[in-house]
């Protein structure tokens, strides 16, 4: 696989953040956790989760996030219309690998129109569009049908030919890599599914690993580089809105790792 130089938008704000905690000027860092992870939800929500770490996180994490009410895959096209709407024009929203707003009545199966990707291949796993992962809009995402079809069910990686209809993401025969605002994002989406799906509830345990092209087992790769672009690609507010929508108005669970990003190391 070749392997191309990445750059990012925001490492280096990370960077300067970290020399100055390391200067004894932590009051001017910016905080660990999104502002979403309140000292509320912390009392509330995180509260059996807190002071944990390794298996023992992951269990807890399970058990809070598992507390969901669970859509139908036709509600899931309204649910994205929300989630996902743009804060700059309110009758569209902005497709996740292309980061082209589009309006949300042009959604559908034709070219050009957007319909509903699995950020989590559903093929791994087995789970197709079935109530529970299949409709989980922690990771459904809005995207171009094209778009869509090309990242198929191919593992995440960094590396190979960029999208004439999507710059700034990269593909080759086993692996898609997503254009740098969204590494982040999609890192967390996979994790959460991690975590949220853990084989007890009729469904594959979903699990990361270091591989591609997993094919129909129920694990994605790799998890270095998900681990890596978590990092490198914060929670923003798009993402810390979306996490607070979803928990208000649709499913009533959370994302942790957009809450708490820090979990991410803690766990793996």
């Amino acid at each position: 696989m070749s392997v191309r130089p990445r750059i990012y938008a925001r490492p280096l704000l990370a960077a300067i953040a970290s020399v100055a905690v390391l200067a004894g000027t932590a009051a001017a860092a910016p905080a660990p956790t999104a502002p979403t992870a309140s000292a509320a939800l912390d009392d509330t929500y995180y509260q059996a989760a807190l002071g944990k770490t390794g298996a023992a996180l992951e269990s807890a994490l399970h058990t809070i996030i598992s507390d969901q009410t669970r859509l139908s895959y036709s509600q899931v096209w309204d649910a994205l219309k929300d989630t996902d709407e743009d804060p700059a024009n309110s009758s569209n929203v902005i497709l996740l690998y292309t980061g082209r707003s589009q309006s949300k009545n042009e959604n559908g199966g034709d070219a050009d129109q957007w319909n509903r990707e699995h950020v989590w291949a559903k093929s791994h796993g087995d789970f197709g569009t079935a109530t529970g992962p299949g409709t989980d809009i922690h990771h459904l995402r809005p995207e171009d049908v094209s778009v869509n079809s090309t990242r198929g069910n191919k593992d995440f990686d960094n590396g190979g030919s960029q999208l004439g209809e999507a710059p700034g993401n990269y593909t080759d025969s086993d692996s898609f890599e997503p254009r740098d605002a969204v590494k982040g994002d999609v890192a967390r989406m996979i994790l959460y599914m991690a975590v949220r799906y853990e084989g007890d509830d009729s469904f594959a345990d979903l699990e990361p690993n270091e591989n591609v092209n997993n094919g129909s087992a129920p694990y994605i790769g790799r998890l270095s580089v998900l681990k890596q672009w978590s990092q490198e690609d914060p929670p923003d507010s798009f993402e810390q809105r979306r996490n607070d929508v979803i928990f208000d108005r649709y499913q009533h669970n959370r994302n942790p790792f957009i809450d708490h990003p820090e979990w991410v190391e803690a766990i793996w």
